[in-house]
């Protein structure tokens, strides 16, 4: 199989995968996957049915197969969806720091990071990747908070009040950070 069906096949599988079609996308990727050369992408698409499956046994396998070939930021955190799903939540948080310190701007990553720190108490530890996000992406208003938020429950409303002040410079429409800051005792 030459280098097009590879790509062919990957993209079809890509495509039937963002319709809900995944039978279609499983046989694409399975057909990519066992193309000439070895390439992450089809392994993640399998993993990514196997979740939407419920298969979190065989989703950890395929994506350590991914991580293997690759080891990036989307294997880090798609083997730590799945140990999230598990219940595995130190491991879980680990693998998500590891995508993060790849790519910052991972948003499955972050997102899971947050709530996981929240939920693990480990909000210190979330500060970092945060702030590592905004400084590429500063106008993302729900990081923002999400920093802002992790701030105020570690009793530093000072520096929270200035987080909540950017967003509504930038974002007034942002309703969520008005609401904050109207609770604060300033």
């Amino acid at each position: 199989m030459s280098h097009l069906d590879y790509e062919i096949n990957k993209e079809l599988g890509e495509c039937y995968l963002f319709m809900g079609e995944l039978d279609k996308a499983e046989d694409y990727y399975k057909k990519a996957a066992s193309s000439n050369g070895i390439h992450p992408d089809p392994y993640l698409g399998l993993a990514t049915i196997a979740v939407q499956r419920g298969e979190l046994e065989n989703a950890l396998s395929l994506y350590s197969k991914a991580h293997r070939i690759d080891a990036n930021d989307k294997t880090f955190a798609g083997m730590g969806l799945v140990k999230m799903e598990q219940g595995q939540k130190d491991d879980a948080f680990s693998l998500f720091q590891e995508a993060l310190a790849r790519n910052p701007e991972n948003m499955v990553a972050l997102l899971s990071i947050v709530r996981l720190g929240h939920e693990l108490e480990k909000l210190e530890q979330i500060l970092a990747p945060l702030e590592n996000y905004l400084s590429i992406t500063p106008g993302k208003s729900e990081v923002r908070y999400s920093l802002a938020g992790c701030l105020v429950c570690l009793d530093r409303k000072a520096e929270a009040q200035v987080q909540l002040e950017q967003i509504i410079a930038t974002d007034p429409d942002f309703a969520p950070a008005q609401e904050l800051l109207a609770q604060f005792d300033l």
